[in-house]
């Protein structure tokens, strides 16, 4: 990976991790929890509890990647960044350019 290349990574990194705090900050308004005392209804109620639910799925791995998303920050200088952490080969630009906190080559991740 040439010098360019990282930086305009290195700047989609960036970017990725401030949308990405703003999508956890929002997910995090819409898991907290559901007061008995609204009265909503008892279907309502029972649809915010599966919408809950799901949100919460949504942080979860908005958290996960927020941290690859700082971590790959972290890292994007290093001789071994873009380099496939079970094949030792070159990950492919376009992956790092769509998923910059990839860590596999697609063949290795497909395992």
């Amino acid at each position: 990976m040439n010098p360019e290349e990282r930086n305009t990574l290195k700047t989609k990194i960036e970017a990725a991790i401030v949308k990405t705090t703003k999508e956890v900050e929002r997910l995090m308004e819409e898991t907290k929890p559901i007061a008995p005392e609204n009265a909503i209804g008892r279907v309502s109620r029972i649809d915010a509890i599966n919408n809950k639910g799901v949100s919460e799925a949504a942080l979860r791995s908005a958290k996960r990647k927020l941290t690859n998303l700082k971590i790959a920050l972290t890292k994007i200088d290093r001789e071994d960044f873009g380099i496939c952490g079970r094949c030792k080969q070159p990950i492919a630009p376009a992956r790092l350019m769509y998923m910059p906190e990839s860590t596999m080559c697609v063949r290795c991740a497909d395992y």
